[in-house]
């Protein structure tokens, strides 16, 4: 026999679980929200959410009184979510969005305001890409400045690792919003990420329509943390590895990042990504860079193209800062140099063969010995956001004939005999001013070599000689820049000309003739 009180307890669980049903679990995606940045044309924009399994969506976008597109689509069991693509719209807004969830009789609405469409960049990478524009050289100038930015709209995910991929973003410290001199300053390391949102405005005074910037970063943390198991097991990697903890300050355990960080995101449609990172692997897997850097690249570019049901473009541009300098008690560890080298797959410049549709900022002459945040930590970001946004422009938007990157050799000519080494650049060089230490070469003789600085002997626009007396024996390399600090502030010895771009860090075996072959 049942007593009223066991029946209560019998068909109470059953009526909370008719009312999650009917309106309390459907919602959108954590990031679909007010102030939101939409991916314009040509691509369609995805909207996605969770709802009860068979129940029919409506997604109608509307502009004023008037509806521009209905969508319909229904919520798919096991996931509980559904999904629709959205027509591809020119740029501009603002729009509002509605979504409908009918189920049975119950009607259950969603509303979002104030969209627009655009270009949506991807932020991420450690420390320097999560510092703050309160922290960089002219903040405030930066922060009282950005009320005229209002059709920049900007999101911070939250800092969470997970041992699994998670469909959804556990939580966002920022969540859309116009920006404010308080969500862009927020504090030291927390949001909004200063070199995501001075690219945003370098993009924005150039393209003149809305942009929207999504920053996933933590500091301390090495590519491992940001990488799939898929890319890992590509470059051999398969077990955790002993990690030294005098560069790895943040989360390191393997994909715990891009599980809980960039993959809940991968449904988006993308423009493109920028990434800041590689300090974490200076003495970790320094040497498998070469491989885990573009292994993780491709395996962004396939997720997001898949999650998105094919509108981000399978090769997306993505951007990425090469590393600055850095004050260190070890004179002898190559490990920055090593890390710019491998950044570029051991080219020395991008796109490349291993890395197409990639763009570079070069900062290793940007460096910063009284950063109150370490040397690690130069704050003049606005420099780093402006080279890299030359290289969207050039590589993301096709503008034609635009110096995006600094000269590169493109051949090298041992004169042994002559006791000089030729160097002649792609494009012109000025020589801003001479330093008997930043080229070496290799010396060998018995069978061991060294490295040692050569003086630079002549120049002209586009060639440079090395004075090679120095070795009395073969000389099988050549090397530029392949140190911590290469420079004092913006004061290498080799520019472009006319766009203030520095040579890249090079390394080249005489024998190859052209560096990075």
């Amino acid at each position: 026999m049942v007593t009223p009180g066991s029946a209560l307890r019998l068909v109470l669980p059953l009526i909370l679980l008719a009312d999650r049903s009917a309106g309390v679990g459907f919602r959108f995606a954590s990031y679909i929200d007010n102030y939101m940045v939409l991916q314009k044309e040509p691509a369609g924009a995805v909207i996605w959410g969770f709802g009860i399994p068979g129940a029919i969506v409506t997604v109608t976008l509307y502009q004023g009184q008037e509806i521009n597109m209905k969508k319909v689509t229904h919520v798919k069991a096991p996931s509980n979510t559904w999904m629709v693509i959205l027509d591809p719209m020119k740029p501009g807004g603002p729009f509002e969005m509605m979504a409908q969830q009918t189920f049975g009789t119950r009607n259950i609405t969603l509303k979002v305001h104030d969209i627009l469409f655009g270009d949506v960049w991807l932020c991420s990478g450690q420390s320097n890409m999560q510092m703050t524009v309160l922290q960089i050289f002219n903040a405030t100038r930066e922060l009282s400045s950005a009320a005229a930015y209002q059709s920049i709209r900007i999101l911070s995910v939250s800092l969470i690792q997970a041992e699994q991929e998670l469909e959804d973003l556990d939580a966002v410290d920022l969540p859309w919003s116009k920006p404010t001199s308080e969500n862009l300053g927020q504090g030291n390391f927390t949001y909004m990420s200063a070199v995501c949102w001075l690219f945003g405005r370098y993009l924005y005074d150039t393209l003149q329509y809305p942009i929207g910037l999504i920053s996933s970063s933590w500091g301390g943390t090495p590519i491992e943390a940001w990488s799939s198991g898929r890319s890992l097991k590509a470059c051999g990697i398969l077990n955790q590895g002993p990690i030294p903890q005098d560069s790895v300050t943040g989360p390191s355990e393997h994909s715990v990042l891009w599980n809980a960080m960039i993959h809940p995101l991968q449904n988006m449609t993308l423009k493109g990504v920028i990434w800041y990172q590689g300090e974490s692997n200076m003495n970790y897997n320094r040497d498998l860079y070469n491989c885990t850097f573009p292994a993780l690249i491709e395996d962004w570019r396939q997720t997001f193209h898949h999650g998105s049901q094919g509108q981000t473009e399978r090769f997306f541009p993505f951007g990425f800062v090469q590393l600055s300098s850095y004050l260190s008690n070890d004179n002898s560890d190559d490990g920055f140099p090593q890390i710019r080298w491998h950044q570029t797959a051991d080219f020395g410049s991008v796109p490349n063969l291993k890395m197409p549709n990639t763009f570079m900022a070069v900062a290793m002459d940007l460096c910063d010995r009284d950063s109150p945040f370490g040397s690690i930590h130069p704050r003049d970001k606005e420099t780093v956001a402006y080279r890299l946004h030359l290289g969207a422009r050039a590589v993301a938007y096709g503008e034609k004939n635009l110096i995006f990157q600094g000269p590169l050799p493109e051949n090298i000519e041992l004169l042994a005999h002559k006791g000089l080494l030729n160097l002649t650049y792609y494009q012109q060089v000025q020589v801003q001013r001479q330093d008997d230490k930043i080229f070496e070469i290799s010396c060998c003789s018995d069978h061991q070599c060294k490295w040692l600085p050569v003086p630079m002997s002549t120049f002209s626009t586009q060639t440079l000689t090395l004075d090679i007396n120095s070795c009395y024996g073969t000389v099988d390399a050549v090397r530029y820049a392949w140190t911590l600090w290469p420079c004092e502030y913006k004061q290498c010895p080799l520019y472009h000309p006319s766009s203030t771009l520095p040579a890249p860090p090079f390394i080249a075996f005489i024998l190859d003739q052209v560096p990075g072959h």
